[in-house]
């Protein structure tokens, strides 16, 4: 059996199926697309990779297996469903996911037309696998689904350990062993047996503090917000979404700087806009956070308008509210199976928490933000 060198995991022992997917130009493509994306503008050292992720997520689901008793069959599909899980990420990964799905309906773990577009389904089908079970997994189907995505799913246990390992951060450090060793299905659901609150809630605070310190840092916010303002410039000029969403992070840099020069230069040379507003959830109206993507374009450019400056130069970054998904985590207690949020007196904290780093972002050039600042507070409705 083929092995592969890893940062993380060390040695990751690769089946016959691993090994042919591995060769294909739709996985290797993964190779140059960044894992974080605009993060990397933040902490350097961050320049993993979504191949590296993949293999590391195809590694934990074996062991998950493994601890699962999972016939080999079945577990064969799973392990080729957690190697191909992030394949259909377009360019800068989740930076560009909203502006794929308002184009073509769909995000990245839509695989079923992907997996017959490559040669990906022929090298499932030589291994008697089926691609479209393989694509069903992906979306978190059926019990065995649930451990490629889901609340306790390994897709999240590798880029927490994986993100902190190369931002240098260590608040994503979690019990990855202990997670995959304890994991039980229950009623077709999947839960952590007996003595695990602990462990699931550390699952919990190290996502909430790595979203907070790495994912939203508001650098990573600001370069992700203009980032998603030069692609759907570069769909206007004429680039297909077919074309768009195959690119690699180098092509799409090489696109907008032919396309979107301006806002294309700004990002490859992290010279970016400044932070003209920045406001809590208490101080914002309910109608401000529920404005759809083309509410936050139109308002954009209504406060470029009012503070006299080019439209262009202005971008509202409105985020989702804020959730706390891993909070319906399946653990037994007292041989009950509980919800985490049932079981951990720690969940309403890093709920509270995770409210207040909620923040509104109005951005501008450095030497516009007094007059956006301004005129946003206005438009937006803000004290």
């Amino acid at each position: 059996m083929n092995a592969i060198k890893d940062s993380v995991h060390d040695w990751i022992p690769l089946d016959p199926v691993a090994a042919d997917l591995l060769d294909t130009a739709a996985v290797q493509r993964l190779r140059h697309i960044k894992q974080l994306s605009t993060v990397r503008l933040v902490y350097p050292s961050a320049s993993h990779t979504r191949f590296e992720h993949s293999l590391g997520v195809y590694h934990l689901a074996r062991q998950a297996l493994d601890s699962l008793d999972i016939g080999e069959k079945r577990a064969r599909t799973v392990r080729a469903a957690a190697l191909l899980h992030d394949v259909g990420h377009g360019p800068y990964g989740h930076q560009t996911e909203e502006v794929i799905r308002r184009e073509v309906g769909t995000d990245h773990d839509e695989l079923g037309d992907l997996l017959y577009e490559t040669e990906l389904a022929g090298v499932l089908e030589t291994h008697d696998i089926d691609p479209d079970r393989v694509a069903a997994l992906v979306r978190g189907e059926g019990e065995l689904g649930q451990v490629v995505a889901g609340e306790l799913d390994v897709d999240r246990m590798d880029y927490l350990v994986r993100d902190a390992h190369h931002t240098g951060v260590p608040y994503g450090t979690i019990d990855h062993g202990r997670l995959v060793r304890d994991l039980q299905l229950r009623d077709g659901r999947l839960v952590l047996g007996e003595g695990n609150v602990q462990t699931a809630e550390s699952l919990l605070l190290a996502r909430a503090l790595m979203d907070g310190i790495v994912y939203r840092h508001h650098v990573s916010r600001i370069a992700g917000a203009m980032l998603e303002r030069a692609c759907e410039r570069l769909l206007d000029a004429g680039v297909s979404i077919d074309r768009f969403r195959r690119m690699a992070d180098h092509d799409l840099l090489v696109a907008l700087g032919e396309h979107v020069p301006e806002l294309g230069g700004r990002i490859e040379r992290r010279d970016l806009y400044k932070r003209a507003l920045w406001v809590g959830l208490d101080d914002v109206p309910d109608a401000v956070t529920e404005l759809s993507r083309e509410g936050e374009r139109q308002a954009a450019r209504e406060i470029a308008t009012a503070a006299g400056v080019d439209r262009d130069h202005v971008v509202v970054d409105i985020p989702d509210r804020p959730r706390l998904k891993e909070s319906r985590t399946r653990v037994v207690v007292n041989g009950v199976v509980q919800r985490l949020e049932q079981a951990s007196e720690l969940v309403g904290a890093l709920r509270a928490t995770r409210r207040a780093q909620w923040r509104l972002g109005v951005y501008a050039p450095a030497d516009e933000r007094t007059a956006v600042e301004a005129a946003a507070r206005d438009v937006l409705g803000l004290p």
